[in-house]
């Protein structure tokens, strides 16, 4: 959802800056353009730099709120619940889930008790030098923890073996015009 024309921002919000992460807040009255609107969540473009904004917070962009579906309510084990989750995990600047990117390597569930798990993830970024590291994995953890029973989730960022566009779904390859 590319928007050339700027959109005035109605009230005070939080944001992520891209991609260190640090939190900020973008002023009411402040101009932005919106890059993108994936997932839950909102990427502008303000005042030169890349932010996020959670879905939630539509409504200070004067756009709609951004909310997905209570995982809880979905039918499946823990694993395809993780799954469901980490596929509304964006990178900012790629309009393709971390799944589908070919980013999450393994994925384990574990039991640590009769309806507790701990969930272990390792994943990559497209570039070792790619700043949103902290960003994803973040989001990675926050996102997994909404899942009833899971009691730890540990996010391994690796770099070996290193990403290639062979790793991305066909679905991402066709999406990204690579196809």
């Amino acid at each position: 959802m590319f928007r050339e024309t700027a959109i005035e921002i109605k009230r005070d919000v939080e944001a992520t800056l891209i991609p260190s992460g640090m939190k900020v807040k973008l002023q009411a009255g402040s101009s932005a353009f919106v890059t993108q609107a994936l997932g839950n969540s909102y990427t502008l473009h303000v005042n030169g730099n890349l932010v996020r904004i959670a879905g939630k917070d539509g409504d200070a962009l004067g756009l709609v709120i951004l909310d997905l579906p209570d995982i809880n309510q979905q039918p499946g084990s823990i694993e395809d619940k993780v799954w469901v989750q980490l596929k509304t995990c964006f990178d900012p600047e790629i309009p393709v889930n971390i799944v589908d990117l070919g980013l999450v390597y393994v994925c384990q569930v574990a039991p640590l008790g009769k309806d507790d798990f701990a969930v272990t993830i390792t994943m990559t970024l497209t570039a070792p030098g790619c700043g949103m590291g902290p960003v994803l994995v973040s989001e990675v953890e926050e996102k997994v923890k909404q899942i009833h029973g899971v009691q730890q989730v540990k996010v391994e960022l690796v770099f070996d073996p290193p990403w290639d566009r062979g790793k991305m779904s066909d679905e991402a390859k066709l999406q990204l015009g690579l196809l």
